[in-house]
């Protein structure tokens, strides 16, 4: 099965305090304070977003699913509907040694006023088996700075392990993958 002709768009995916659904237009504003707090971006690049880059932001996410099949979710509280973050899989052929091309890489970020409550290990856990059931012969990674401590036992609690150690953009980055990758000769 062609998982491109069968996921245009995200899904509606639900855990026990989180909806994971599409973006929507009218997340800009929500969107571009996440992505704008120096607390959410410190260990993703470092720089505040613009209101046009969170817009830019959304619609790599939609283009992402129309193109690849897969992509990312607007991160949902249940009991409020309030948007809190971001959280899914993408391939964003990024200029990293070991190559990452063709895995399934995971990537959240939360609203500060979201942090410590669980939620990132929730999201993950839904997408991951979401993954599980619908790419299961893909691998999946995440790239984290090391000194995010946080999102390393978000994705120790997935089950991700540490590969290797690398650079991006000239910075510490390591790579956890949910299996040793063997060394390609």
């Amino acid at each position: 099965m062609d998982v491109r002709t069968v996921f245009a768009s995200a899904p509606e995916l639900t855990t026990a305090r989180l909806r994971l659904r599409a973006h929507r237009p009218s997340d800009l504003a929500t969107c571009h304070a996440i992505w704008s707090d120096p607390d959410v971006v410190r260990y993703i690049g470092g720089q505040p977003s613009s209101v046009e880059v969170a817009w830019r932001r959304m619609l790599t996410y939609a283009g992402l699913w129309s193109m690849l099949g897969y992509g990312y979710w607007a991160v949902e509280e249940q009991a409020t509907g309030r948007y809190i973050g971001d959280a899914g899989l993408a391939e964003f052929e990024r200029d990293l040694q070991p190559s990452l091309r063709g895995m399934l890489e995971f990537g959240w970020a939360l609203a500060g006023v979201a942090h410590g409550k669980g939620y990132a290990s929730e999201a993950v856990a839904a997408i991951e088996a979401w993954r599980r059931a619908h790419l299961p012969a893909q691998r999946a990674v995440c790239i984290i700075a090391p000194d995010n401590h946080a999102s390393i036992r978000v994705a120790e609690k997935a089950g991700f392990l540490k590969w290797c150690e690398t650079r991006y953009h000239d910075e510490p980055t390591l790579v956890f993958t949910h299996a040793p990758i063997p060394a390609r000769g």
